[in-house]
């Protein structure tokens, strides 16, 4: 499966937008990584559903793909939107991320969440080994947005949100 940078390859702003996302994106992965490090059952879900749902809206705005961005577009553009929305499959673009609907798009990678909290109860290793699973799932979760939010962009051919003060090379 391609990465977002090489759905995005050829449109500069698109590219731009994620590699912005991907530093994001880390930042975030590596909160969820030190969270899950914690031998506390449950803390790692909680951070991880907080920092999710920070992280998704923040990605779709930088595609101009957060509700208020598309509520703004003209209809006949929030439509062909709503179109590539519906045939990519995404649940988070164009819609207000609760907590739950990060929980439900957890579940989808459930089992590896599962591995985590049995680590936590193997000293040291184990609050190592979780902290690897809890950053490579967001990652995973955060890298598949970014493949659905550079689709929607591209197959819509949305104009992404202007960067003030930014050069959108590197």
């Amino acid at each position: 499966m391609p990465s977002a940078l090489e759905l995005a390859a050829g449109d500069p702003q698109l590219e731009a937008a994620v590699r912005r996302s991907k530093k994001l994106l880390h930042r975030k992965a590596l909160l969820a990584a030190v969270a899950s490090s914690v031998p506390v059952p449950g803390l790692d879900w909680a951070a991880d559903a907080a920092l999710l749902t920070k992280l998704i809206p923040q990605i779709n705005r930088e595609f101009g793909l957060s509700p208020e961005q598309i509520d703004a577009l003209h209809p006949e553009k929030r439509e062909q939107v709503q179109r590539a929305v519906a045939m990519v499959g995404s649940v988070l673009i164009g819609k207000v991320v609760t907590r739950e609907m990060v929980i439900k798009l957890a579940s989808a990678i459930g089992v590896r969440m599962t591995g985590k909290q049995v680590a936590k109860f193997v000293p040291l290793a184990g609050q190592a080994l979780s902290a690897s699973i809890g950053y490579a799932a967001l990652r995973y979760l955060g890298e598949q947005h970014l493949r659905e939010c550079v689709e929607v962009a591209r197959s819509a051919r949305l104009p992404l949100p202007a960067r003030q003060g930014e050069a959108l090379s590197g």
